[in-house]
Parts: C-alpha cells; sequence; structure tokens
C-alpha cells in the first residue's frame, strides 16, 4: 500500500536524521573511531552468518574489484567516522545542514567518474550552493579566514557519500543487497583499523559507556541496517525520483530533534545558508522534461 510506503519513508529518514543528534550526544563518551568500527562489527555479526557462503563462491570471480575497493573506502567507515568527529567540534544543528549539499558533490563527480557534462546553469547552482554553506560555516561573518573544524568535516563526510553514490552506478558486481553491505562492511573495517589503532594510542576511549555503547547498536541497527531495508522497501514502491527529493526533509528533521534532544536552535545563518543551498539543489539538478505525445 502506498501509505504505507511513506511511513516506511518517515520512519527511514527519522532513523538517519537521528544518526547525527546520536553522535553529537555521546561525543565525550566515545572515541569517532572506535563507534564507526564498532558499528561495523554489529552490523557483520548480523550479516555474515547468512551472507559468507555466497560471498565465498562469489568472490574470486567477482567484476569491478576496484569500484568495490572504492565503495569500501567512501562509504564502509571513513563517511561516518568523519560525521562522528567532526561533531565534536560543530553543533548538530550545523552540521546536518550540509546533508543537502550532497546533490552538488554528485553532480561534482560525475563529470570526472561517469563523464557527464557539466552545464552553466549546473555551475550556476554549484556555486549558490557553496554559497549557502559558506554563509552556515563562518556563522553569517564571510570575514572569517576558514570554516569551523568540525563544519569542515561535516562537509567532507557529505563530499564521501557523493563518492559512494557515483561509485554505486558503476558497480558491475553479481552480490546481492546483504552480500554486498557485508563486503563494503568488511573493507570499512580493514580501512578504520589504522584510525583505530592511532585513536588507542593517543588514549582515545575504547571502553564502552552505557550512552556509548547504545549509540552504536542505534547506529548499526537503526541508521544502516533497518534504514537501509527501508530505504530499499521505498524506493520500489514509489519511485526513485520521488524518494530522492525527500532526503531534504532530513536537515529539517535533524534541526527539529536537534532542538529537542540537545537544546541547539538554528539562527538566522541557518535558515538563510539552507535557502541558498537547496536553491542551488534545485538549479543543479532541475531538467527541463521534453514535451511527449
Amino acid at each position: 500500500m502506498r501509505s504505507t510506503a511513506w511511513l516506511v519513508l518517515a520512519a527511514t529518514l527519522l532513523l538517519w536524521s537521528g544518526n547525527w543528534i546520536v553522535a553529537r550526544a555521546v561525543r565525550d563518551d566515545i572515541s569517532p573511531g572506535v563507534a564507526t568500527a564498532g558499528r561495523l562489527v554489529v552490523v557483520l555479526l548480523i550479516l555474515l552468518p547468512f551472507t559468507l557462503n555466497g560471498l565465498r563462491r562469489k568472490f574470486l570471480e567477482l567484476q569491478g574489484k576496484g569500484v568495490l575497493l572504492a565503495l569500501g573506502v567512501a562509504g564502509g567507515g571513513l563517511h561516518l567516522a568523519f560525521q562522528w568527529l567532526g561533531l565534536h567540534y560543530t553543533t548538530a544543528t550545523s552540521a546536518t545542514l550540509y546533508l543537502s549539499t550532497s546533490p552538488i558533490f554528485i553532480l561534482l563527480l560525475a563529470r570526472p567518474l561517469l563523464g557527464e557534462r557539466i552545464s552553466a546553469r549546473q555551475w550556476a547552482g554549484v556555486l549558490l550552493s557553496f554559497c549557502g554553506v559558506s554563509l552556515i560555516g563562518t556563522q553569517g561573518n564571510f570575514s572569517l579566514v576558514s570554516f569551523n573544524l568540525g563544519d569542515a568535516l561535516a562537509l567532507a563526510s557529505m563530499a564521501m557519500w557523493g563518492c559512494y553514490t557515483v561509485f554505486l552506478r558503476m558497480r558491475r558486481d553479481a552480490l546481492d543487497t546483504p552480500e554486498f553491505i557485508t563486503l563494503v562492511c568488511l573493507m570499512g573495517l580493514a580501512w578504520m583499523a589504522p584510525w583505530v589503532l592511532w585513536e588507542l594510542r593517543a588514549g582515545g576511549k575504547a571502553a564502552l559507556s552505557v550512552p556509548g555503547g547504545l549509540a552504536v547498536l542505534y547506529s548499526a541497527i537503526g541508521s544502516l541496517l533497518l534504514a537501509y531495508a527501508g530505504w530499499n522497501y521505498v524506493v520500489k514502491r514509489l519511485g526513485a525520483a520521488r524518494a530522492g527529493a525527500t532526503m531534504h526533509l532530513m536537515p529539517a528533521i535533524a534541526v527539529g530533534l536537534a532542538a529537542l534532544f540537545l537544546s541547539e536552535y538554528p539562527q538566522w545563518f541557518h535558515f538563510a545558508g539552507i535557502a541558498l543551498v537547496l536553491a542551488g539543489v534545485a538549479l543543479s539538478t532541475f531538467r527541463r522534461q521534453a514535451a511527449t505525445r
């Protein structure tokens, strides 16, 4: 039923948005690398019993292993680690507004990786969006020399998500969804190992407190497994275009959650900045529909 699909969509967006709030809330309870690696370990413990045999059979015959490796780098762990680390230095309100920049990064990466041409109108949309990003990052004061470190890391996280999305379009393997998630998590765990070792040597918090442990479980089960399954369900029933357009609701949901649970309230530059970002995204992605008979 269509009403069920919309309810699942709302739950999916809420789970993804909530991940930013949870990461901000437990920033002093767990190190970013440990949190990210812990998330991957939980997902692997759930999926490996069902996917290990299939991966063994298919691994040697996999096509596009370079693309899979790139997907493991961009989406397996570093994307989330940048997000968790960035929330040590900036508010969830500011960080989540950068969610709407992902279509811009996808557009910019599609040129070198997929050979897609960028029009003058799309370049104008990119410029407009990054004016909005600058407004948020400088808190309305353009005389600031650089962004807050947390804002820069949140933006880097969205850039990596853009890479992940573009690389998804280049997949040529025969893995089903659970097998693909398992492989990406395995590669992500391998990429996160040096980060975790560095954190531990630097005195990072490896012992899980109750809030930190619950945050890892939420990130693994809620933000990854349940949200991913929900997104697949929604895309099949509502279509990719309609479902994708709703991604821009996530900053609004996250800002509301930040105000409710973290007492972080948006200021004028948040509203002005996100308005510029969304205007730029609309300008960059809008396509005139050819008349059809």
